[in-house]
């Protein structure tokens, strides 16, 4: 092992300092053998071609953002369906339902994060979102995955995209709840593409003298991950033909839509997104255009501010559509990605990095000192021959939970749920008590299980009893 260990250094370092980067070697000499075999590891999985040519581009200069010559609204499919195009919503919901139960579309979650921003020690997935029984959200999809396979008689399979940090956590906090009711055949777990940090010179960083500083590539990184981890290759094998994207913060996302898989099949489409209207002109979320001809979405600081506030003749936003990270992606078309070159544009951002200096020390910098590079799923959209946008109620499909506080917080998720469980019921004509100012007065939590939508809680109405102030309650 020694000779074998001893000819990955020389090669290791022979390969690196052909790209100016054998400083990544300076401690080889003085590491144990296992902590020789994690350096090794880092390095040999390092595309150094790619690499040089990131630093050229984006590391050594600052790529000057340049905006669409052509920017336009984006055309969407609002909700409810306007008069003239009700009967192709109603095809489309039932095209949709055809093609889930013909097990042909899959669950795609996007769950690296950890919740450090929640003061959460562990992968975000397995945070206690919901307001009576504290389900983790991993559980929330679990449930509604389980109850649409029960509704359209399939199988739904569940693929998972974890991180270096979280992805042995995530696996064993599956194993330990029994993959959450779902057979472990139809779950599948994979690990997030890395991209290392550079310093301002294009030098990558060690995070220890025995691995790089590195960070996740990226939600756009999700695509190539499909590809590298044989995720693509499973799907086709099952005959998956649509993927259900969502990322791991949202408990209300609808995990599987027919209405939004109908339409997106119905024209076409290769990539797909729902959006919220925007709250104000500036809210602090990408916009969708139609720029230059492609649907294409600009993030909220690339936008002009007098862009972002200019109004039509009636007085609308002429950009008022916010994307909120939700999918519809043909398998196909990722397939297509990856094998001509996996190139979505990459974007850079200047951070704290901690780093081991040339001495072995630990630095922990005080302002930002190194860059990283990432890339955008959204950045795909310009590139599918056909899309098409659904305009979601936030209300009732968008309750992220980000901060430990205020916004985006588990305290706004808890009012939302609670809200559209409130809404369910009076719907069914059921009672729900309200305080002087239009708040629920009570905790109320619906499982997927009990109800999938608003639709399946009415067909139970005899099973709903009227509530009184301050009532908790769970229908499961």
């Amino acid at each position: 092992m020694a000779q074998t260990i001893r000819s990955r250094i020389e090669a290791a370092t022979k390969k690196l300092k052909k790209h100016g980067q054998d400083h990544l070697m300076r401690f080889a000499d003085q590491l144990d053998p296992e902590q020789k075999m994690m350096l090794l590891d880092d390095i040999e999985k390092l595309d150094l071609e790619l690499i040089d040519s990131l630093i050229a581009e984006y590391v050594l200069d600052e790529p000057e953002h340049t905006l669409p010559k052509e920017i336009g609204p984006a055309p969407v499919y609002t909700v409810p369906a306007p008069a003239a195009l009700a009967p192709k919503y109603q095809q489309a919901c039932e095209h949709g339902e055809r093609l889930i139960a013909e097990h042909k579309v899959a669950v795609f979650t996007v769950a690296g994060g950890m919740g450090t921003r929640l003061d959460f020690d562990g992968p975000k997935g397995n945070f206690p979102a919901t307001p009576v029984r504290n389900k983790v959200l991993f559980r929330v999809f679990a449930e509604s995955i389980i109850a649409t396979q029960r509704r359209y008689n399939c199988v739904v399979p569940w693929y998972i995209m974890t991180s270096a940090a979280n992805h042995k956590e995530t696996v064993d906090i599956f194993k330990r709840n029994n993959y959450f009711g779902l057979p472990s055949e139809n779950v599948m777990h994979f690990p997030q593409g890395m991209m290392p940090c550079f310093d301002r010179t294009g030098k990558m960083l060690l995070a220890e003298p025995y691995s790089l500083a590195s960070s996740p590539d990226g939600h756009g990184g999700s695509l190539r991950a499909l590809y590298i981890n044989g995720a693509l290759q499973d799907m086709a094998a099952r005959g998956i033909e649509y993927i259900s994207y969502f990322q791991v913060d949202n408990p209300l996302v609808q995990v599987v839509d027919p209405l939004f898989i109908g339409l997106h099949a119905l024209d076409s489409a290769e990539m797909s997104s729902k959006a919220v209207v925007k709250c104000d002109p500036l809210e602090k979320v990408g916009n969708f255009t139609l720029a230059d001809g492609h649907m294409t979405v600009i993030e909220y600081s690339d936008l002009p501010d007098e862009l972002a506030r200019k109004r039509d003749e009636n007085g609308r936003l002429m950009i008022e559509w916010g994307s909120i990270a939700i999918h519809i992606i043909n398998r196909s078309f990722v397939e297509r990605l990856n094998k001509r070159g996996f190139s979505l544009p990459w974007h850079r951002a200047i951070k704290k990095v901690p780093y081991i200096d040339e001495s072995g020390n630990l630095i922990e910098p005080e302002k930002p000192n190194a860059i990283k590079l990432e890339t955008f799923v959204f950045d795909a959209l310009p590139l599918a021959d056909h899309s098409i946008i659904l305009e979601i109620d936030r209300a009732d499909q968008f309750a992220p939970i980000k901060n430990a506080s205020g916004v985006d917080s588990l305290q706004s998720s808890h009012k939302l749920q609670i809200e559209r469980a409130a809404r369910w019921l009076e719907a069914a004509g059921v009672d729900v008590p309200r305080k002087p100012n239009g708040d629920i007065d009570a905790q109320i939590e619906i499982s997927p299980l009990f109800a999938l939508d608003a639709d399946e809680l009415a067909r139970k109405r005899a099973q709903l009893r009227p509530l009184k102030p301050g009532d908790i309650v769970y229908l499961g």
